[in-house]
């Protein structure tokens, strides 16, 4: 069996093609068929797979579940580093290398659970983002009705391979070279001297009437937005924009929903983005007061542990994260993993870029993405030329333009360094990553049955006791939230064997759930004036009297915590 390090394809210092990952993938699923495998949970229009690796012991019976994702949104390809980096370090654990950043009592839990990762969502879209550099949302098709407006169509126009930016002189533009940075574009000022410019996408505009030039829009050549399309909260156009025609209506959006509907032991779920450095948590649509108080405990428990390992910060969906304040989003993965899964979900917002460039913080996270100044700017080109080899401003390169005229070409690259970091960032953020997830990922429930205690009542007739402990930080149910999902079946036991007959209706026993040790941060549980425990509801006795003798096999399972089964001879 070969050591993991020889099947490493270098992802976590380069960011790769499609060919590749899918190469990474089946080389570890053929050498450790034992704890692995790679299945298609979709093919794309472009006809790629979405590949789903699965790890862990026994993946044919259900054990509690992880889920990890990345890559929904084209460009934001450090998520597949990062999914791809947790399946490594996963495969350690099983393999039993050392995994310096993994605590050993966390690795040990991660040994009773399964991990499924869909490392790249958008496999079309990722593709055409590292080959073409074109600016694509989620995925580069669209099936719009409405075709006859004039609308701007990303592609390169002047052969270099990439299709990036176009200005053009106009005296009414809104941008003007900054003075540090001759390269760079500013915010034009009332006190600025031209030339002035107008900022288009590289490409053509269809259905051009040689003088109206269409406001450029993100989804203008690539219509959905695969984190709108999921069920949860959908809403249709104009009041979400890139919602798709209906819920589900992508074949990648549809491919993870019935992927992780057919795993109802998931209990918790990391949707991996780019870019900004921070984790993003429920609820995105009401403020924290209706968080379940465990939920809430938990989550105060994941803000300090990112904190600790990754440096970023927690924040609100709902208070810190809406592009409009008091306008949720709908149709978000993040809202589907939480809400109708019922699994421990957020969003990771990979790169740190505003902390990196020394950008100011705001009340509001989600407004370190807009109210930049020209200083910031300016200071964001100044940490690009120290720090990342000049790869995002980029000289100007004149060009011709077969609708526009003269315009230039080039400009801004914003694959590496501001969508992504640069390659040689990218391992310390794997690895900070996958410490934390891999952590939140050992809290899932773990029953257990415990040794019985046999007693002879009469020749031929046996009391067997047992208890059903569950050893996980999690209840069975999962989160609090979670817990009347009607999908969410409470723990049952089953006892029989050839040769014996269990008395009365124990035969099939309905044990209800059992809560796990964790109660998260500040729950109130360790307070000062009354530091006590809940008593023992992490677990339930079971006496069963059985006639004959032979073998008595135990079991007890349910859809979220999977089987376990113990065997005692009579």
């Amino acid at each position: 069996m070969p050591a993991l390090d020889t099947l490493h394809r270098g992802f976590r210092s380069e960011y790769l093609s499609y060919a590749e990952l899918t190469a990474q993938l089946e080389a570890w699923a053929a050498a450790y068929p034992q704890c692995t495998r790679l299945k298609s949970i979709g093919t794309t229009p472009q006809g790629r797979q979405i590949w789903m690796f699965s790890i862990g012991a026994d993946l044919s019976a259900p054990k509690p579940a992880a889920w990890v994702d990345g890559n929904m949104h084209a460009a934001e390809l450090a998520g597949s580093s990062v999914a791809l980096a947790i399946a490594e370090d996963v495969l350690r654990v099983h393999l039993r290398e050392p995994v310096p950043h993994v605590a050993g009592p966390v690795q040990e839990a991660l040994r009773h659970i399964h991990m499924h990762v869909v490392p790249r969502m958008s496999p079309d879209g990722a593709e055409a983002v590292l080959t073409t550099g074109a600016y694509v949302r989620s995925v580069p098709r669209e099936a719009r009705a409405n075709r006859e407006a004039p609308r701007w169509l990303a592609h390169d126009m002047d052969g270099d391979g990439l299709a990036l930016v176009m200005r053009q002189e106009d005296p009414t533009g809104e941008f003007v070279a900054s003075k540090v940075h001759p390269n760079l574009l500013v915010p034009r000022r009332i006190d600025d001297v031209g030339p002035f410019y107008r900022l288009y996408p590289e490409g053509t505009i269809e259905n051009f009437d040689g003088h109206h030039i269409p406001d450029p829009y993100f989804l203008s050549d690539n219509e959905p937005d695969l984190n709108r399309n999921f069920p949860y909260h959908w809403a249709p156009e104009p009041a979400q924009a890139g919602a798709g025609r209906y819920p589900l209506s992508e074949p990648e959006s549809r491919a993870v929903v019935e992927a992780a509907t057919a795993l109802p032991n998931l209990f918790t779920w990391l949707n991996l983005h780019t870019f900004g450095g921070v984790l993003i948590r429920p609820l995105g649509a009401a403020p924290d007061t209706k968080l379940a108080p465990f939920d809430r405990a938990l989550f105060q428990q994941l803000e300090e542990w990112a904190t600790e390992l990754t440096g970023y910060p927690t924040v609100s969906g709902f208070h810190q994260f809406l592009y409009e304040p008091e306008k949720p989003l709908h149709g978000d993965l993040s809202d589907f993993a939480y809400h109708q899964r019922g699994a421990f979900a957020w969003v990771c917002e990979l790169w740190d870029i505003f902390e990196q460039a020394g950008l100011p913080k705001r009340e509001r996270f989600v407004d370190r993405y807009t109210q930049l100044d020209r200083e910031h700017l300016e200071q964001l080109a100044a940490w690009d030329k120290q720090h990342n080899h000049s790869n995002i401003v980029l000289p100007w390169r004149a060009f011709e333009h077969p609708q526009l005229g003269k315009v230039e070409v080039g400009g801004v690259d914003p694959r590496f360094g501001i969508w992504n970091p640069p390659r040689d960032r990218l391992a310390e953020i794997c690895r900070s990553q996958s410490a934390l997830y891999l952590r939140v990922a050992s809290l899932c429930p773990r029953v257990e049955l415990a040794e019985p205690t046999v007693e002879l009542l009469a020749p031929g007739v046996h009391r067997v006791t047992l208890d059903v402990v569950n050893l996980g930080y999690l209840a069975t149910y999962g989160l609090e939230s979670s817990k009347p999902l009607s999908w969410n079946e409470p723990l049952h036991l089953e006892a029989g064997g050839r040769g014996l007959k269990v008395e009365g209706n124990d035969v099939r026993k309905n044990l209800g759930h059992l809560e796990g040790w964790g109660r998260g941060r500040w729950s109130g549980s360790h307070a000062l004036f009354f530091p006590r425990s809940r008593g023992n509801s992490t677990r339930t006795r079971v006496s069963l009297v059985v006639r004959g003798s032979g073998e008595l096999r135990v079991v007890v399972r349910s859809c979220r915590t999977g089987e376990v089964e113990r065997t005692v001879r009579l």
